[in-house]
């Protein structure tokens, strides 16, 4: 179903109604450069203007190193299938903290350009509704957790563009668009296949723009 932000929060809101002894875990997915953590924070603003404690956590943190996320030999095949940590995320931090509504918690980090872990602490108390935001969370193996699944629905070209321009991996434009056109966006064609994420999800929330308008 096509929603606005604001419908898809009051959905969210309606759906935290019915759960009150954890909190409800809601899956914000879409193509890399979708606009994921932007719609993530518009979510999360409006849940915490109507004064529900929400939080918003990226899997980017969740990454492995470079040295395990790429390989030359089929590497759309091979992000889609080490890009992220997903078993230590969800284990370690995302069903505790839907369960219990609080954690403390020192993992290993990492950020895209990086070659070696930092370390990250999460500290979240009484938390209601967690917005967990990133590529390929609708994988088969994972669905089971979300209690509401949100897909970002934006084509290539105007992800490619906002890849371009914020630069994120400190890469070229060339090598930005190399890049993603042989790793990330093939290895988005590998989900949609494996996986149909945007029939999986109950709500669908178009960016094709730039800018989002609510």
């Amino acid at each position: 179903m096509i929603q606005t932000v604001t419908e898809a929060t009051e959905q969210i809101i309606s759906l935290r109604k019915k759960h009150l002894h954890r909190a409800i875990l809601i899956g914000i997915s879409g193509i890399d450069a979708s606009g994921k953590g932007y719609i993530t924070a518009q979510i999360q603003n409006l849940l915490l203007n109507n004064r529900y404690q929400a939080v918003a956590i990226n899997i980017d943190g969740w990454l492995n190193l470079p040295e395990i996320r790429f390989n030359r030999t089929d590497p759309a095949r091979h992000f889609y299938d080490h890009a992220i940590r997903f078993e230590e995320m969800f284990g370690d931090l995302v069903l505790p903290l839907r369960k219990n509504r609080s954690i403390e918690l020192t993992v290993h980090h990492t950020e895209e350009t990086a070659d070696r872990y930092r370390t990250c602490q999460y500290i979240f108390g009484n938390v209601e509704i967690i917005l967990l935001e990133g590529i390929f969370l609708f994988k088969k193996p994972f669905r089971h957790y979300f209690d509401l699944a949100i897909w970002i629905e934006c084509s290539f070209e105007p992800a490619l563009k906002r890849a371009i321009h914020r630069k994120q991996e400190a890469l070229s434009d060339e090598e930005t668009i190399r890049a993603y056109e042989t790793i990330y966006f093939p290895a988005q064609r590998i989900h949609f296949e494996a996986d149909e994420p945007q029939v999986f999800a109950e709500i669908t929330i178009r960016n094709e723009e730039t800018k989002l308008v609510s």
